[in-house]
This record gives C-alpha cells, sequence and structure tokens, in this order.
C-alpha cells in the first residue's frame, strides 16, 4: 500500500521545510503524493512541482484558508487548484493585505503590553513568508519575553487574548466558493482543533454541504482512533469524502512528522484516488 499526505506547510507561509526539502523528505519516506497547502497562499507549489519533475512523488497544489465561523477560526483545504488564475491570485492578494492589517495591530497590542518585536523579528529574515500567530509565537519565544510559544496562545495571542486580533470577516462558505471558482474542491481541515461538539460540527458541516464542500480532513494529527471513527461516521449522511493529512511544519511541530504525522497515522493513496475523481468530474 502506499501512502500519502495531504496537508504540508513550507516556507512561504510557517513551515521550516523549503517546498524542494519538503519534496526530498517526502521521497526519502516513499511517500507517493504530498498536497502542499500553505496559508492563505499557493506561492510555494510551483517550487514543489518542479522539484518533484521526473520523481514518484505526485504534488497537489493547494492551498489552506483561513477563515471565521461563530467567532472560531476555521480553516479551509483546497486541492487541485489553479496556482496561476488571476481571479484566485488576486483574492489571496486581498486577504494578505488583511493579514498584514492585522499583524501590525497585534504587534502594535504586544508593545503596549511591553512586548516590543519588529516585523524583521516576527519575519524571521523571510519577507516573503505568510506570516501567522505561529511567527509572533516564535518571536516572543526568541526574544525572551515567555518561556513556551504554547504560553504565547494561552496568555496573549490566541482567540480572546488581550493581544489577540481577529481577521475581518471572510467564512468558510466563501472560502470554498474562492477554491471552486480556481478549479478545486475544498475539504473541512481538522475538525476536532475547533472544539464545537459532534451536534455543532454536524450543523456546520450539512451548512458547508450546501455551499459545495468535498471532504472532511478526518485523519490529522490532533485526532484519535476514535475521532477518526466519529467524523467517518458524521460525514457518510452527506456523501462527503474522508481525506487526512500530518498538518506537517517541519521543526515548528516538532512531534509532527511528515508522513505519519503524530502517534504513526497513515493516510491510503485510495483517498486521494477518490478525491481525484471528484475534482476531475469539477473540471
Amino acid at each position: 500500500m502506499s501512502y500519502i499526505d495531504l496537508h504540508t506547510h513550507t516556507t512561504a507561509s510557517d513551515g521550516t521545510d523549503t517546498p524542494t526539502m519538503l519534496v526530498k523528505r517526502a521521497l526519502e519516506l516513499n511517500l507517493s503524493a504530498i498536497a502542499i497547502t500553505d496559508h492563505d497562499t499557493v506561492s510555494g507549489v510551483e517550487e514543489g512541482l518542479i522539484s518533484a519533475r521526473g520523481t514518484s512523488l505526485t504534488v497537489i497544489p493547494g492551498i489552506e484558508l483561513s477563515c471565521h465561523y461563530k467567532n472560531k477560526e476555521i480553516h479551509m483545504l483546497g486541492y487541485f487548484v489553479d496556482i496561476y488564475d488571476k481571479t484566485f491570485l488576486e483574492k489571496l492578494e486581498e486577504l494578505k493585505k488583511a493579514r498584514e492589517f492585522r499583524n501590525e495591530q497585534m504587534r502594535q497590542k504586544l508593545a503596549e503590553a511591553g512586548m516590543e518585536l519588529t516585523m524583521e523579528q516576527i519575519q524571521e529574515n523571510n519577507k516573503k513568508t505568510v506570516i501567522t500567530r505561529a511567527h509572533f509565537a516564535r518571536a516572543l519565544e526568541k526574544a525572551g519575553y515567555i518561556k513556551t510559544k504554547d504560553e504565547a496562545f494561552s496568555k496573549y495571542i490566541g482567540d480572546g487574548c488581550p493581544c489577540y486580533v481577529k481577521k475581518p470577516d471572510f467564512s468558510p462558505m466563501d472560502a470554498i466558493d474562492v477554491i471552486k471558482k480556481a478549479g478545486g474542491v475544498a475539504v473541512l481541515a481538522h475538525p476536532m482543533l475547533y472544539k464545537l461538539g459532534y451536534e455543532e460540527l454536524d450543523a456546520l458541516i450539512a451548512q458547508l454541504k450546501e455551499f459545495g464542500l468535498t471532504g472532511v480532513e478526518v485523519y490529522h494529527s490532533s485526532h484519535n482512533i476514535s475521532n477518526s471513527g466519529k467524523l467517518r461516521e458524521l460525514i457518510r449522511p452527506y456523501d462527503l469524502l474522508p481525506t487526512g493529512g500530518s498538518d506537517y511544519h517541519g521543526t515548528n511541530k516538532q512531534n509532527v512528522f511528515l508522513g505519519t504525522g503524530y502517534g504513526g497515522m497513515r493516510v491510503s493513496h485510495a483517498l486521494l484516488d477518490d478525491l481525484k475523481k471528484i475534482a476531475d468530474k469539477s473540471l
């Protein structure tokens, strides 16, 4: 059986592997396919595609879009998106500018709380990266303001914390629309992280299905066997596809490994075959 990983990040957002390094690592692990799903950007995909040419590895163009649902941050994965689509890229640029404005507001709030950071410190000398709260957490730790990155989220920049700034409204339904218009298929990422409870999660999935949701990330580093089993049962009545990925970030998530995630998760290539059939039908 061949295995895949449909949720990975590179230096284009908040991962520590370049797309080329990610491809090399995937080949060393004998993975048959990976999806590059950086936050709100596809800037690392082309390098990954080029690096995989002539190898046994398939690279799926992907993205992870951040959105909001009932005051919670929800992530939507898009697979097989057209990374050259003009309208798609214009929308990503719009989201990027909104993110930059939000980042500056958070930086100012941290400064007011006695934790001054420059944008250079937050970017970690990578001006092309899409800055996430993980960047803030690492910068705070390196500057000595906190002892661990988890402390940054629990005390300062986590949802509802003093230095947290909400992103502009962009719903999961909006994300599905953006992905579909770029020729892709939409999958709800790591649903257990939202702590909605199965009843509310069921209501969300039912709503997203009406807007064109294709699948749900059943297998993820934050899900145990019980979670994955319940999610499979939850999505069955909606005829949605199960997908899976490690959410690999390189050394930024030291216990999450490419291809196996946290705790030995494995994702069969058969799940990708099913996803590809849906993507081909939508073309």
